[in-house]
């Protein structure tokens, strides 16, 4: 799903998903009530500055105060800033989390550096996970942008540059919307199950993406709550989804070739966007009259759709060009 997810992909790939990891020595996590109140001042005021020039969308501010490998490649966290900055200029920020990740033991090339981060008194551990991170000492910053119409939460990647100087940069920016539709990632994992209940998989696989999506603030951390969703989600995922295999799809008496399947909001909904390859059309006129015909196509073949998203934004792809395409209501599409 893309709804409004920003990221910066460090040249250190710093950026990773879900994966199965051997865990590596030399590295250690502090949660934000393992540290003293002085450690926890340190982070804070780093995250508050640099989440304060975000706000204001002072792009060299926040270069200023960028790792050097990092503020060489600056372009893509720049155009996060941008787009960020209109949607949080008058938020109220907090600080929601915060880990201070050890690894200036970490053997350069040693494979995945994982972090246990176990909280005090409970039996909830958080994990890290971050492939080929060179060694140093870093800390991950999870704020939250709230009391504005799109309320966003910003994860931070500092790093003590350099190593043991007490000077803390940034070293990645990922942003992601707390809600979608109005709604948050607590509400879609309950609908999810509602879904589920009534066997409509299609709308409930969905609502459990969405919720994931919205609960996780990075791809790169992982705790029993975001587990639980998962294993919901896989639970009633459609066998037909795109992925290896495109979806074949049965529309106007062609077989068209559906590649991907995902959620984005549009107009206070949620809507399902589809993307397909394109054939046998040669103009706009065509090419909207295909994309009617899939659009009719796919609610025939999963009728549930119509209670679960407010419309359908579908992309035409030919290859060559920007794609073609449009949103249409349910109501729309008989």
């Amino acid at each position: 799903m893309r709804l409004r997810c920003m990221g910066f992909a460090l040249p250190v790939g710093l950026l990773a998903a879900f994966c199965v990891t051997v865990p590596s020595w030399g590295v250690s996590c502090t949660t934000e009530s393992q540290m003293t109140q002085a450690e926890r001042a340190v982070f804070e005021q780093a995250a508050r500055s640099l989440g304060a020039h975000i706000q204001a969308g002072d792009v060299a501010a926040v270069k200023a105060g960028t790792v050097t490998s990092v503020a060489a490649h600056f372009e893509p966290l720049a155009g996060t800033i941008e787009q960020a900055a209109p949607d949080i200029k008058q938020a109220a920020l907090t600080v929601e989390a915060l880990y201070s990740l050890k690894a200036t033991d970490l053997k350069a090339g040693e494979g995945n550096a994982e972090f246990f981060c176990a909280v005090p008194g409970s039996s909830l551990v958080v994990t890290v996970t971050v492939p080929e991170l060179p060694p140093g000492n870093y800390a991950l910053a999870i704020l939250r942008a709230t009391g504005v119409a799109h309320p966003q939460q910003i994860s931070m990647i500092l790093q003590e540059e350099p190593t043991g100087s007490g000077h803390w940069k940034l070293a990645g920016l990922y942003v992601r919307p707390l809600t979608a539709a109005g709604h948050d990632g607590v509400w879609y994992w309950k609908q999810a199950r509602v879904f589920e209940q009534k066997k409509q998989n299609w709308n409930a696989y969905f609502y459990y993406h969405t919720a994931e999506f919205l609960l996780n603030p990075v791809d790169f951390v992982s705790s029993p709550n975001l587990q639980k969703l998962q294993k919901e989600m896989a639970g009633v995922k459609p066998a037909d989804l795109p992925g290896k295999n495109p979806l074949m799809v049965q529309a106007g008496g062609q077989s068209l070739a559906v590649t991907g399947l995902r959620t984005d909001t549009f107009q206070g909904g949620l809507d399902l966007v589809v993307n397909y390859h394109a054939k046998g059309v040669s103009g706009p006129v065509e090419t909207r009259t295909q994309i009617v015909e899939l659009m009719k196509a796919l609610l025939a073949k999963h009728p549930e759709l119509r209670e679960g998203f407010h419309g359908l934004w579908v992309y035409a792809s030919n290859g060559t060009g920007a794609p073609f395409a449009i949103e249409l209501p349910m109501n729309q599409i008989q």
